[in-house]
């Protein structure tokens, strides 16, 4: 997933989970940074500008991380959501019972 994330190609959900696996695994920290390097390095220095590679991969993470939070926010408003519709229709369908019975 590490060429995918620094091309900036996963989903909030790849993202999410790619996030998580970045924190416990050194391993995979350390592939990140060398194809970071690599790949962001390459054409910062292509383009002849100047960069900060550490700066950017911690600018990278951090927003991939805000990324993840507001992900989590609008997934778990969309729970909420759905919870108020289905309690909004069983109470019109309630109301209903009740007005036809009585």
């Amino acid at each position: 997933m590490i060429p995918a994330f620094i091309a900036g190609e996963l989903s909030y959900r790849e993202l999410e989970q790619f996030m998580e696996h970045m924190e416990e695994c050194e391993s995979c920290k350390e592939e990140l940074s060398i194809q970071f390097l690599v790949e962001v390095g390459l054409n910062s220095l292509e383009a002849g500008n100047t960069f900060d590679l550490q700066e950017e991969l911690d600018t990278a993470m951090e927003d991939a991380a805000r990324k993840v939070r507001i992900y989590h926010f609008f997934r778990h408003g969309l729970l909420v959501l759905e919870c108020i519709g289905i309690a909004a229709a069983l109470l019109a369908v309630l109301l209903l019972l009740l007005n036809f019975a009585g």
